[in-house]
């Protein structure tokens, strides 16, 4: 007698997550991440509690899912206007890129307070991504360019990984403080004084 092959429904499970991403984001967004509850995520998904476990450990590690997705989202963007100007020069085009995320965060206050100063985890989150089939385990498209861009201009870096960490952590820090309190600086008085730095960082 012939096993029963039981199929497993994987568009359904993509489905559920999908949607505790999409409705712990708006809860999140709405009523801050400490004033909202596990049972008011799976309420609002319309899954059981028990499903949400099959997921995520707990609520904190489902906003690192959303802050990478979110942050990927932003330096893709970036990258798709980049594609469309005429920019050579590859210092240029790493300011392009930050100087386009830097507006859209700008624009999007509350965008920006739940990504805190978390930019980095959109192109550094091997581990989270090992556990989550939704997010694109492959490193950015930011990173690949960044790589190609040092190689090409033979740029004489130590570790090209760690300086473009620390280009996403300074700008994901101090832009923070920048964008909602005006400190030191307003983010209009800041940019220039930190693309001059960044560009120290990539002289050749």
């Amino acid at each position: 007698m012939k096993k029963k092959i039981e199929l497993v429904d994987t568009n359904s499970k993509v489905d559920k997550e999908n949607r505790l991403l999409e409705e712990a984001f708006k809860l999140f967004m709405s009523k801050g991440i400490k004033d909202t509850s596990i049972q008011d995520i799976v309420n609002n998904a319309n899954v059981a509690k028990g499903t949400f476990y099959l997921y995520f450990n707990d609520k904190y590690e489902l906003r690192d899912v959303l802050i990478i997705k979110h942050s990927q989202k932003l330096f893709n963007s970036a990258l798709k206007k980049l594609e469309k100007s005429n920019i050579n020069d590859f210092s240029e085009q790493i300011i392009f890129i930050i100087d386009y995320v830097i507006d859209e965060l700008t624009k999007k206050p509350l965008l920006l307070q739940f990504i805190s100063k978390n930019l980095g985890l959109g192109i550094y989150n091997k581990f989270i991504a090992t556990l989550h089939s939704n997010i694109n385990d492959e490193k950015s498209g930011v990173y690949d360019l960044f790589l190609k861009g040092v190689s090409e201009n033979n740029i004489k870096l130590e570790n090209p990984t760690v300086t473009l960490f620390m280009i996403i952590e300074l700008v994901s820090s101090t832009c923070f403080t920048c964008i909602l309190y005006k400190d030191p600086l307003p983010i209009k008085e800041y940019k220039p004084i930190l693309y001059k730095e960044i560009r120290k960082m990539l002289e050749f």
